[in-house]
Order: C-alpha cells, then structure tokens, then sequence
C-alpha cells in the first residue's frame, strides 16, 4: 500500500515542539510498516495502552531513577502509538466514531492507571486527595484545549461554526455538562458570526490564524507530552505530589489564561477596520 502524504490537519505555529520534531516524525516512520502488517488502528490504540500501563507500573518504583527512565521511554511510546493510530486510521480509510472513541479511552486510561499508582505509592489520604484534584483538573484542561485547537484549525479554512441541532437531554447532569462544555462556544459566538457572514471567509480566517497563534502556543502547553514530561521530573526528583501540584495550579492558570488571551483576540478581530492580509502560506502546515 502506498503511503498518503501528510494531510496537512495541524498547523505547525501551535505545535508541540516534541510532537514536531520527535512524536509525529516517529509515528511516520513507523506507517508503511505498520500497514504493510495489516494492523488496524484499533490495534495500534490498544497497543498504546499496553504501553501506556507498562510506564505506570514503571513508575511505581519512582524512587529508582532507572525505572524512571524506563516510564519516560514507554511515554513516550505511547505517544507515538497515539499519533500513528490516527494515521493508519487515514490511510486505510477507516476512521469511525468506535475508533476515536477507544483512542480517547486508552489516552485517558493510560493517565488515570498513572495517577492511581503514583496516589498507591504515596500512601497518603493527601497524596490521594491530590490525585483526585489533578485528574478532575486534567479532565477540564484537555476538553478545553481540544476544543480550542479545534475551534482555530476550522477558523483558518474560513469555516465558521454550524449550529448544532442535537436535542437537549432529558437528564439535568447531562444538560449541566452540555451547558459547562459548550461555554467557549458560546463566548465565542459573536466572532463566528462574523465568520459565516463575511463576502471573504478565508481572508478573515487568516487574519484570524496569524493573531491567534500566540494564545494557542499558551494553550499547547495543555498537552499530553508537557504533562508526560512533569510526570517524569517529579518522579524523578521523588515527590508525585510536584507534579499533580503542576497539574492543578499552573495548568489551570495557563488554562484560564490562554481563553481569555483567545476571546481577547476576537474582540479586537470583531473591533478592528483594517484591511485583511493574504491567506496564511501553506508552509506552516504541519507534515505528519
């Protein structure tokens, strides 16, 4: 099977570093041989957790650095499987709702097995207290970084948001999730509209993307890889709670931050009269 060529769905200004020059460029190399074998992306994604599993249980025996170490390589391994079930997932046609769904499992999954050995080797109701805090603020952190990257890629192709005609649920938990989740959106509502209505979409789009970067560079710091990367220094150092300490307070701060410094960034797009420049050259697409 021939390998596609990259499809161009990130944009490589609001990157991760690592995720550019070591995760994605892995995970590439690792494509025609994992299609040339026939393994699906399902398999890949349950791989990751494998692999995910084996650094927590690495990391239960965080007071010996070369076990460390070793849950710093199965990490970062599963990082890899991560990015490459998604492009097994694009080469071969088979991306569905079951397969994002098991990849957002195993992702959790492999965070929630690593806070629940670090809280056991601690062995502290406080050390358990924090765990709980820290992956109550993870769950936050992410779902609002992965709606903000999702909410700049579909800007910057011109596409505004389509409003969505999913009925509201019967269940009050359910209609209090909804209402907390969709809160960016609806912050974010007067800029769309400026979006869907402007006579040059694409033009408005890359205005967008070049002032919006900054914010989003903030945001990336939300990712998986940063948070892989404290995991391994507090572990290293030999406190845990250093890193779920990372988790709830500076996150959080660059969470709130990084959306307010985003809406700020509409407001004066929303505000301002001058002309809009040309479309943002291909060039910061990323290759993956």
């Amino acid at each position: 099977m021939t390998v596609p060529p990259p499809d161009g769905s990130r944009d490589r200004r609001i990157e991760d570093p690592s995720n550019l020059w070591l995760i994605h460029p892995t995970s590439r190399l690792l494509l025609p041989w994992t299609l040339a074998r026939g393994i699906s992306a399902n398999a890949v994604s349950v791989a990751g957790l494998v692999l995910g599993a084996a650094a927590a249980l690495a990391y239960a025996r965080f007071d010996a650095w070369p076990l460390a170490v070793l849950g710093l390589v199965l990490s970062v391994g599963w990082l890899v499987a991560d990015g490459l079930d998604g492009m097994v997932a694009r080469a071969t046609g088979t991306a569905s709702p079951l397969g994002r769904m098991l990849d957002g499992l195993c992702d959790h999954g492999v965070f929630a097995l690593i806070y629940v050995v670090l809280a056991i080797e601690v062995g502290t109701v406080g050390g358990w207290v924090l765990a709980f805090a820290a992956g109550a603020a993870h769950a936050v952190q992410s779902s609002l970084y992965e709606g903000e990257r999702s909410r700049f890629h579909r800007r910057i192709k011109g596409t505004a948001l389509v409003a969505s005609t999913t009925p509201a649920s019967d269940s009050g938990l359910v209609r209090l999730y909804d209402w907390f989740a969709g809160s960016p959106d609806r912050l974010a509502r007067a800029f769309e509209h400026r979006l869907a209505a402007s006579p040059e979409p694409q033009v408005l789009g890359a205005r967008y993307g070049a002032a919006a970067v900054p914010p989003m560079r903030l945001l990336s710091l939300e990712t998986a890889n940063v948070r892989v990367g404290m995991i391994f220094i507090a572990c290293l150092i030999g406190d845990p709670r250093i890193f779920w300490w990372f988790e709830i307070v500076p996150l959080t701060l660059i969470a709130v931050a990084g959306l307010a410094w985003h809406r700020r960034v509409e407001r004066s797009l929303l505000n301002s009269t001058s002309p809009a420049p040309a479309e943002a050259p291909a060039r910061y697409l990323v290759k993956e």
